[in-house]
């Protein structure tokens, strides 16, 4: 898939992984739609880049909708999906107090796996209206994960239980998408330099790169936006979950 030139959708495009991702197809010359719970940031980026900014819950299918509708209506259809939103939470199934809380547990995989279920969906459909481009590929749909999905930690059963329903939509969705010529991928990101991660002492932040057998840092989030470039130029990458982590696989705390 060329980005020059095709319609790119990135939720969760306002900040963190999201953002960079942004910058690099509006840099490679795609035409930008951002979406975002966050319209301060959201707007502020899409003013920067001159891209197009759609408020979106990823919860809320008609925001979602409307989003996609917005990146689809340019010159050739919505080309490009990337999903970035996503939140967490950190709790234990159990312990002395008693249970995990329902609510919680339900926002974390409203947010993270049934809000990336919406921009697949809604992206896809959208997708399958569009004229073959040689090698008859319509579009390609890229989701965010975690090393999580595999190495759940202490604590993460709710993020965990997301990331990992990210991770097994994968290969079905493209099995889905394949006729149409619409490629699904996710990336399953490590420990990353972003928001989540910015609140924490320097030092800790260091203490956590160095866990990474190499290179010993925090990834970057143009390292995963390079990774999301190189997928969707890449026509062979289909049905696949990618871990971008530095060979780490996380302790149990």
């Amino acid at each position: 898939m060329k980005i020059e030139g095709s319609s790119a959708l990135v939720v969760g495009g306002a900040s963190g992984l999201g953002e960079a991702t942004a910058r690099r197809l509006h840099e490679h010359g795609a035409a930008l739609t951002i979406s975002d719970v966050n319209a301060d940031k959201g707007q502020a980026l899409a003013d920067e880049l001159g891209a197009g900014f759609v408020q979106a819950d990823v919860r809320e299918e008609a925001q979602v909708e409307a989003a996609v509708a917005q990146a689809a209506a340019a010159d050739g259809g919505l080309r490009i999906a990337i999903c970035c939103a996503g939140t967490g939470w950190a709790q234990k199934v159990a312990g002395s107090r008693g249970p995990h809380p329902l609510m919680p547990f339900e926002v974390i995989i409203g947010i993270n796996l049934i809000g990336t279920f919406n921009v697949l969906r809604f992206a896809a459909a959208a997708m399958v209206g569009n004229e073959p481009l040689d090698g008859g590929e319509r579009g390609v749909c890229v989701n965010t994960a975690s090393v999580a999905a595999f190495d759940g930690q202490i604590g993460q059963i709710a993020y965990s239980a997301s990331k990992g329903g990210v991770v097994g939509m994968t290969l079905p969705a493209a099995r889905d998408m394949a006729q149409y010529g619409i490629r699904v991928n996710t990336i399953a990101p490590g420990l990353f330099d972003t928001p989540l991660l910015a609140a924490l002492p320097e030092e800790a932040r260091d203490a956590l790169g160095k866990t990474i057998p190499w290179p010993p840092r925090l990834g970057r989030p143009d390292e995963y936006a390079q990774l999301a470039q190189a997928i969707v130029e890449n026509q062979m990458l289909n049905g696949e979950t990618i871990r971008l982590d530095g060979a780490i696989r996380m302790p149990p705390k």
